[in-house]
């Protein structure tokens, strides 16, 4: 009998280990049989990833180690955004849900606000207005606008009528719009004024689209199509209408339907589809859940891209919760102003704008004279110092510090959440202490439907992005040829992989690039270099592909810049680093050294060696306002120029350790033997501009 029931449960648990389906009826419950084979971390728990082998190396969050999160636990009857939606409708029916600013003559006042019922009618006349026109189920709609109310009421209507939504981004360019329009064939466009000019500009060239719904424009000022076009012109208001005319009944998604196609923005080449389920976006939100307490009183700040999926996941957990969501206007230097009407709990961003908080504030201290700075100081330390300990900060500093500084977010903001590139920990220790909230980073990609880790509430360490979304397991896979193995001490070290019901279809109609991050065990491998620290906390430290993000969000290519630089008549070879603690990119060039001698003598300069014309500060604005000439020639774009060069007097070789036998930059090797040199150079740059200075990821 013991035999027996050691087998049914080796199985049991072998069966839950290696499936990643959404069937709940597989999934274990919590029994102390499969608590053996759990190894507590803290934030995670350990496990093994096939029992046979016994390598303890798949990492699931403490919240839900023995199952994968695919529901909001509270309510498993919400598979699909449309039975999400419901329930916020059912629950919080006459709740202010999406916010706008009211203008009156000319003037911005308060916001106005639609209660969650009028926007389940709204969308309800947009769905209906669809089928109206003729749009079959599973087609993709297009959405070309900025942050607004009518770019959500569209997406619950393609929720509620199974279309799928398929974002445009609004800084995307003609060619990069066309692509996406007719790789993913969309039927209808939703656009504004602005956008439509574009639109029409090739219309002949997206044979697809057969309706495109101006938002925001009347329909005796827009333009007339030719009936040869195929092409049908109306406004938002009049599709609504149409729809009010004509109300058609829903017709629900499944769980494995497609509700949305992502393409990425950045990197090279064309945009690849990233193909997310509504089952894919209800899972990752259901594991948030887990991790934050939302509620129908909270005031939600929209500004982020709704293209991205970091905006897109926060829009969905808030309509869980009931929150009320108020929108900026629409430009970046008002939204100081949106924030001191709006007054937000909660307020989503990415470390540029919190670095640039940080800058403001800080300045602004050093400005205000010694007395006011030391009491500053002063506050800053004893808080902080509180915080770190786990200890109830006192409230004298608030009242005589920090509350201003609160007002400068609307003075109300209790949870902050930081995403899309690494916050340094300086910054997020920073926030932590001037505005007395709930500071969480957290890390994801849209190919997971965006969060796959984030920093657990309580956790008082900066640096790291916490622990695996309940809805994920993580693992880290050796990759020698960068030195990182799972046998690193002190800490593991490896590529990331994320497995689970978060993880996305695969790329629309791209079957080889799919198969390229998703490998036969269904683990998908984000190309990111990750440790684990004590506590199952997760730590980005580098980038497997030679393609990372700036601190700002823009993809760069190094090896295409370093091919434009080598026409500089001063450059043998160019090393360039960027990373996403930083907002440019340094370079470290080997010089010619006949070209930087010629130079020198040229201009009169008198030298030793190479080695210390290298390091005249002459040489090295030269050789960069050469590069600048020729990045110019090479049409890079503003973020792909270097801000500052290193001279190098030895070049790179494959003795020196520093190129493969095939005359390629080993930029692991690069990026060590230069962290010095690459150091000083950002150092330099933020003292020159001002800025903070921010940890290098070296």
């Amino acid at each position: 009998m013991e035999g027996s029931s050691a087998q049914r449960r080796f199985k049991a648990v072998q069966r839950h280990l290696t499936s990643t389906n959404t069937d709940r009826c597989s999934q274990l419950d919590y029994n102390y049989t499969t608590g053996c084979f759990v190894q507590s971390q803290g934030y995670s728990v350990r496990l093994p990833e096939k029992l046979q082998t016994g390598k303890w190396n798949v990492y699931r969050s403490a919240r839900s180690p023995l199952k994968l999160v695919d529901r909001f636990p509270d309510h498993p009857e919400i598979g699909t955004l449309h039975d999400n939606f419901i329930y916020a409708v059912e629950n919080y029916p006459d709740y202010k849900y999406l916010g706008t600013r009211v203008r009156v003559d000319g003037t911005v006042g308060g916001y106005k606000w639609m209660t969650y019922g009028e926007v389940s009618a709204a969308r309800k006349e947009i769905g209906s207005g669809l089928l109206f026109h003729g749009l079959q189920k599973g087609v993709c709609i297009g959405l070309y606008l900025i942050n607004r109310p009518e770019w959500l009421i569209v997406d619950h209507a393609c929720s509620a009528y199974s279309y799928i939504s398929v974002p445009l981004y609004d800084t995307l360019g003609p060619d990069a719009v066309k692509y996406v329009v007719n790789h993913a064939e969309i039927e209808a466009i939703f656009c504004i004024p602005q956008t439509l000019n574009m639109l029409l500009s090739f219309i002949s060239e997206i044979p697809s689209v057969h309706l495109i719904v101006v938002v925001g424009g009347k329909d005796e000022h827009l333009p007339s199509l030719p009936s040869t076009s195929g092409v049908k012109l109306i406004s938002y208001l009049q599709l609504q209408s149409q729809g009010c005319s004509s109300p058609q009944p829903f017709c629900p998604p499944k769980p494995e339907d497609i509700a949305t196609i992502c393409y990425t923005s950045g990197t090279t080449g064309t945009p690849k589809g990233a193909v997310l389920t509504h089952g894919n976006l209800i899972s990752n939100v259901a594991g948030f859940s887990l991790m934050v307490q939302f509620y129908p009183s909270d005031i939600y700040m929209s500004y982020l891209p709704l293209a991205h999926i970091y905006e897109r996941a926060n829009q969905i957990v808030s309509v869980y919760y009931g929150v009320a969501v108020g929108f900026y206007q629409g430009d970046n230097l008002k939204l100081m102003d949106d924030l001191a009407v709006l007054k937000p709990t909660i307020f989503p961003s990415v470390p540029r704008l919190y670095n640039r908080i940080y800058a403001g504030i800080t300045n602004a201290v050093k400005a205000s004279g010694t007395l006011r700075e030391k009491l500053f100081t002063a506050a800053y330390n004893s808080k902080k110092q509180a915080i770190v300990s786990g200890q109830t900060p006192s409230k004298m500093w608030d009242r005589l510090v920090f509350n201003k500084i609160r007002e400068r977010l609307g003075g109300r903001v209790r949870f902050m959440g930081s995403g899309a590139s690494p916050l340094s920990p300086d910054v997020m220790d920073f926030l932590k202490v001037c505005f007395g909230c709930q500071v969480m980073e957290g890390y994801g990609m849209t190919e997971t439907s965006c969060i796959i880790s984030a920093i657990d509430k309580g956790d008082n360490l900066s640096g790291h992005v916490g622990s695996p979304n309940p809805a994920c397991e993580i693992k880290l896979v050796d990759v020698p040829e960068m030195n990182y193995t799972s046998e690193d001490q002190p800490h593991p070290r490896g590529e990331i992989c994320v497995r689970g019901p978060i993880v996305f279809q695969g790329y629309y109609k791209n079957e080889v690039q799919t198969r390229e991050v998703i490998d036969g065990d269904g683990w998908l491998h984000t190309g990111d270099i990750g440790l684990w620290l004590p506590g199952g906390r997760l730590k980005i430290i580098d980038r497997k592909k030679n393609i990372f993000k700036l601190a700002q969000g823009e993809y760069v290519a190094p090896e295409k810049i370093e091919n434009v630089y080598a026409k500089c008549k001063f450059v043998l070879q160019c090393f360039i680093y960027g990373d996403s603690f930083n907002s440019c990119l340094v370079a470290i060039v080997a010089v010619d050294p006949d070209v930087l001698k010629d130079w020198a003598a040229s201009q009169g300069i008198k030298f030793e060696d190479l080695e210390q014309l290298c390091n005249d500060p002459r040489a090295r604005a030269a050789v960069l306002a050469e590069m600048n000439a020729v990045g110019k020639e090479g049409q890079l774009r503003g973020f792909e120029y270097a801000k500052a060069v290193t001279l190098m007097p030895e070049p790179f070789s494959v003795e020196n350790g520093l190129l493969t036998p095939t005359f390629k930059i080993k930029r692991p090797q690069a990026k060590e033997r230069f962290a010095k040199a690459i150091s000083n150079m950002y150092a330099e740059l933020a003292t020159s501009d001002q800025i903070p200075q921010k940890t290098s990821n070296l």
